[in-house]
Formats: C-alpha cells, sequence, structure tokens
C-alpha cells in the first residue's frame, strides 16, 4: 500500500491538533452545565420575577431548562445541512476556519445573557454553539481523513473524540462550586470556549488544505503537491500518493447530489452500515445512562459532583485507550466489542435496578456498570461512528455521508433526551432491556456487513461498493477481521 510506512510529521501533528480545538470547545460545553444547573435555574427564576414581579411556576422553568440544554442538539441537526456546501465551496480547512465565528458568537451571548439579564439571550447562544457542533463534528473528521496517511487515519480521526472527552472533563472541572460554578462567575465560566476557538485562528490558517479536495476536486495538481509535501515530507510518499489520488479521482464523477447520494447502487450499502453503526451507538443507552448516572449518584452519595468527574475521567481514558488500539485492533473489533459490553451492562443495569430497593449495598455496583457502559461505548463505537462514513465514501459523496452521520448522532441524542424520561416512567428498569436490544442488532449487523477499513486506502474501499451491492460484504477478500 502506497502510504502503509509514513511518518509522521510537525505539520501533520499541528494541522490535526490545530482542527480538534473544535471538538475541544463541543466538550467542553457538555460538560460544563451539569454542576450549575440550580444556578442558572435561579438567574431565569429571577429575572422572570424582576419582568413580572412573581416567581415563575415549577413545571415552566423545568421546561425552560430542558429546552436550553436541548436547544444545542437541535442546533446541531440544523448545522449539520450545511456540511456539504461549506467542505465542497471553501474546503475543508477554510470551513472549519468559517465556522469557528459560531462558536465564539455562541459563547458570547451565552456569558453576555447575565449581563443583559435575559435567559432568551443565553438560549439563543446554546442555538448558535449548537450549529457550530452539528458543522465542525463533520468537518473535522473529513478534513482529519483527508490529510492522514493510511495507516494512522484511524488513530488520528480517534483523537477528535479524544478532544471532545477532554473538554468534556474540563468543563465538569470550571463547573464545580469550587471553580467557576458560581453565582458571580458562571458567565464567565460560559465565555472559556472562546480561547480554544481564538487559538484554532491563531493556528490553523497557516496549516495545509487537504490534498484531496485540492486534486480531486478542484483538479488544482500544483497545489496539492504542495500541501501533500508538507503533509509528508518525502517527495518519494507524495509522488505515489499522488498517483493514488489520480486513480480515484478518475473512477469519480466531480460531484454527487443529494437525490444520487440515496439513488446510486454503490452508497446503498455504505449508507445502511453508517445508518446501523450511528443509530446503535446513540440509542443503545450510553447517553440515557450518562444522564441517570447523574440522579443515581445523587441519590446513594454525598460526593455525588465527583464521581461525576469519574464518569469524565473513565470517558477521557478509555477515550485514549481506543486511539491507542485503532491501527492495531482495526474498526471491526472494537465495534464488536463495544456493542457486546454495552449489550451486557444493559442487561446488568436491568437485574441491579430491579432489586436495588432490596438490597441498597447494590447501589455501588450501579456506579460500576455507568463507568463499564461507559468505557465500552469510547472504545468502539463513540469515536468509530463518527469517522466511518468518510471511510466507506469516496471522496465526491465524503461530505453528505458526514453531513448525514452528524443528523444521525445529533439526532439520535435529541430523540433520546426527548424519550427517555417518559420511557423509564412506563417501564421502569427494564428500559434497559431496549437499549440492550438495539446493541446487539448493531453487534449482529457489525459482524456480517461491515468491512475491515484500517490500512486500506479510500479507493480500496470505495472499490468494494462499485456496482457491487449485491455481493455479501462478509465473503469477499479482504473483509473478514477474523483468521
Amino acid at each position: 500500500m502506497a502510504s502503509q510506512e509514513t511518518r509522521l510529521t510537525a505539520t501533520l501533528l499541528t494541522s490535526i491538533l490545530a482542527v480538534v480545538l473544535g471538538s475541544l470547545q463541543i466538550g467542553y460545553h457538555t460538560g460544563n452545565v451539569n454542576a450549575p444547573a440550580k444556578i442558572i435555574e435561579e438567574f431565569f427564576n429571577h429575572t422572570w420575577r424582576a419582568r413580572h414581579n412573581q416567581s415563575m411556576p415549577d413545571h415552566s422553568l423545568t421546561l425552560l431548562w430542558s429546552l436550553s440544554v436541548s436547544i444545542k442538539d437541535f442546533g446541531a441537526l440544523l448545522g449539520s445541512l450545511g456540511v456539504k456546501y461549506l467542505a465542497d465551496s471553501y474546503g475543508r480547512r477554510n470551513s472549519i476556519l468559517i465556522v469557528n465565528c459560531l462558536s465564539v458568537a455562541g459563547a458570547a451571548l451565552m456569558s453576555a445573557s447575565k449581563a443583559c439579564r435575559s435567559f432568551e439571550v443565553l438560549i439563543l447562544g446554546r442555538l448558535v454553539f449548537g450549529l457550530f457542533c452539528g458543522l465542525v463534528m463533520s468537518l473535522n473528521p473529513l478534513y482529519i481523513q483527508e490529510v492522514s496517511p493510511t495507516n494512522l487515519r484511524g488513530a488520528f480521526a480517534t483523537l477528535n473524540q479524544v478532544s471532545f472527552a477532554s473538554g468534556i472533563l474540563v468543563g465538569m472541572v470550571a463547573g464545580l462550586e469550587t471553580a467557576l460554578g458560581t453565582e458571580h462567575h458562571w458567565a464567565m465560566m460560559l465565555s472559556l470556549s472562546v480561547v480554544p476557538a481564538l487559538l484554532q485562528y491563531m493556528v490553523l490558517p497557516f496549516c495545509p488544505e487537504s490534498p484531496r479536495y485540492l486534486l480531486i476536486n478542484r483538479g488544482e495538481e500544483s497545489r496539492a503537491e504542495a500541501a501533500l509535501l508538507r503533509l509528508r515530507g518525502s517527495s518519494e510518499k507524495v509522488f505515489s500518493e499522488l498517483e493514488e489520488m489520480k486513480y480515484e479521482a478518475a473512477h469519480t464523477q466531480t460531484g454527487v447530489t443529494v437525490h444520487e447520494f440515496f439513488k446510486k447502487g454503490r452508497y446503498k450499502q455504505p449508507i445502511i452500515i453508517v445508518l446501523i453503526i450511528n443509530l446503535g451507538s446513540q440509542l443503545s443507552g450510553f447517553n440515557a445512562i450518562i444522564n441517570y448516572s447523574t440522579r443515581v449518584f445523587q441519590a446513594k452519595f454525598d460526593q455525588a459532583k465527583y464521581l461525576t468527574l469519574g464518569v469524565g475521567a473513565v470517558n477521557l481514558t478509555f477515550t485514549l485507550v481506543a486511539f491507542f488500539l485503532m491501527e492495531r485492533a482495526g474498526r471491526r473489533r472494537l465495534l464488536l466489542t463495544g456493542f457486546i459490553s454495552i449489550a451486557v451492562c444493559n442487561l446488568l443495569m436491568t437485574i441491579v435496578d430491579s432489586v436495588v430497593h432490596l438490597v441498597p449495598e447494590l447501589g455501588s455496583l450501579q456506579v460500576l456498570l455507568v463507568f463499564c457502559m461507559i468505557s465500552a461505548y469510547e472504545l468502539g463505537p463513540g469515536p468509530i461512528s463518527w469517522f466511518i462514513g468518510a471511510e466507506l465514501f469516496d471522496q465526491p459523496a465524503r461530505p453528505i455521508a458526514m453531513a448525514f452521520t452528524s443528523m444521525l448522532n445529533w439526532g439520535g441524542k435529541f430523540i433520546l433526551a426527548l424519550l427517555f424520561p417518559p420511557l423509564l416512567k412506563a417501564c421502569g428498569a427494564y428500559v434497559y432491556l431496549l437499549f440492550m436490544v438495539v446493541a446487539l442488532v448493531a453487534f449482529a449487523f457489525t459482524w456480517v456487513r461491515l468491512p475491515e477499513t484500517k490500512g486500506r486506502t479510500f479507493d480500496d474501499i470505495a472499490e468494494e461498493f462499485r456496482g457491487a451491492e449485491e455481493i455479501p460484504l462478509h465473503n469477499k477478500a479482504g473483509f473478514n477481521t477474523f483468521p
């Protein structure tokens, strides 16, 4: 394979670290709202009282807080729609720089809400930041996959999730009462994501554009060669990789519309694979159990906030484990391990939750199961679901595939946030059996249908799907991970 032994260069590492500053910002605003929730709710109430001379009804306050938290996911859904237009019109790197202004604007609005005495400004800030989330969580893997050599592609794509998990942990720490989660400092806490945003503006403009975009989308061979030389540091690697790109360009059309994306035979199997893996990841209970864990901790432990920090630490630790294993174990093996482990955790959660009122000592086991669920998710389904679409599709379809991925991920989070409370009320502990079924379906489908993409060029992967969607993928040479 052309880029099998490509070494790491300073330019490549700098480019990827600059790009993942975006997912750091998203993680930060995911982790910082839980601890100071009561303080911000009180701000909502105080604002309402100042306007209407009476306190806001409890149910209205709960609804308003739920809207404030979930509006980010809704904004992300909307943001996903712009991925193809930006990525194809302005390039991968420039698009990331353009959407970064949404993060700055969103953080500015959120932090200004206190001075404006307006909870509407806070909600608007969360919505604007949500648009940034939907765009950047597609654009980042797109850029990373296209600038990385084949032998490092999966590991570097996992760095996006590592940065996201790091942001969650930093956000959790910043939101503590002993840090900035106080009545006086919460607005300042919400503005801190501007720091990595400004750092990205300082570094990313000096990083090269995706050579694949320059050559295949724009037809600018000399610029693609210059970008590739900066990224690889070896003219020998540049020549072989350029030849590989030219071969891919000869086998692909210049552009794909959304209609063609869903109609073309070569894309049907990858679309189904992306659909099952992403919905399997989001609807297998991870997000629900994260939300539920805070209640478990608060109900049974005095130092619940520090156990919640433990959630953030375990989350980051196993994302790092996935980073080191991605190019050794491969995507298939990590996904299969993750999905079956999540299914087992859901089964055990059902059993423990059913009998914990009889044996209160099992509360500690619940905490352990929460940690196990997080570990299983971040080992495979968490990071891989975000970038597998970029590996399964050819160059013209890749931006649409990443927009589709983003919509599935954010849509799954949004649906689960809406449905979990009523499902928990209706089914009780048995709600986790539903999640177990989803995880088992995703496991079975991954086993039968997902090709191993580790160490394979984009064109090699795309070749499997060209005009051959009727052939069962697991019967084709090169697809089986297990000897």
